[in-house]
Order: structure tokens, then sequence, then C-alpha cells
């Protein structure tokens, strides 16, 4: 967990396939930067595009993307000197992403980040992304 000036923090790094469900995360200290994580998190996954934010912008992220054979959506930094293309209509599927937390926040514990290490934290964040996917595949309106 990371420190901050209102106490600990924590940040979840989250990878998810096209119909926005939960592949892989990393959790990190609130202060650590969201472009140090992306190449471990993407690994050798293979994809046909990857979607990320202005944070995720960089030459060598950029440069994984292309050589897993994906086209890297990440808008560019204002501040960059040579501004990139990128497909505007596809990064619109980015909301998938926000979505996927939106379901996530859904577990008060993960929400309100009750857990005080990153062990704990950890496994709650991996016992919801569990259920993200078990609902696919159980119907609970049979329950009485």
């Amino acid at each position: 967990m990371g420190r901050s000036r209102g106490g600990l923090t924590t940040k979840i790094h989250l990878l998810t396939h096209e119909l926005g469900l939960p592949l892989n995360f990393l959790i990190t200290g609130g202060q650590v930067n969201d472009c140090t994580q992306a190449i471990t998190l993407l690994g050798q996954h293979k994809a046909e595009a990857v979607l990320a934010d202005k944070g995720y912008d960089s030459d060598a992220i950029v440069e994984h993307v292309e050589a897993m054979g994906a086209k890297a959506v990440i808008p560019p930094k204002r501040n960059r000197k040579v501004q990139r293309e990128y497909d505007k209509n596809l990064y619109k599927q980015r909301n998938r992403i926000e979505r996927c937390f939106s379901k996530l926040k859904c577990f008060r514990r993960f929400a309100t980040r009750y857990e005080k290490s990153k062990a704990c934290f950890n496994a709650l964040v991996a016992l919801a992304c569990a259920w993200l996917h078990l609902r696919l595949y159980v119907d609970t309106s049979l329950v009485s």
C-alpha cells in the first residue's frame, strides 16, 4: 500500500478483454504511475487492439503493443512533441474498462478498501473478478 497525505492508498491496474471482463490485474501503491505496470500486465496476451487512456502513452508501451501484433489505441499526451494518430472510434470502446470497475465497486469491501494488507486486498480483487466471470454461467434468477 502506498502512502499519501490522506493515508494509505492503492491503485489497481486492470486488463480486460473486449467484453469488459477482467483478465489480469496488478495492485500497487497509489503513488505508482500507470505506465510503469502496463508492459508487465500485458505480458504475452494476444489482441487485435490495446485500448488505454493517456496515462499509458509512452513509446515503450506502444512498441510493446505493436510487437504483439496489435494496434495501439492510446491518445497521445498533450505535451508530446510528435502527436501520434489513434483510432477515435475504436477508443470509444474503452468505457468497457470503466464499466468493469463500476461492477467491481458493487463489492463494498472493494469500493471502501477495508483490507489493510496487500495480500488480503489482492485476494478480494481476485474474488470479485472471479464473481464477474461466474455471473455469465450461473442463473441467479432461479434462486428463491
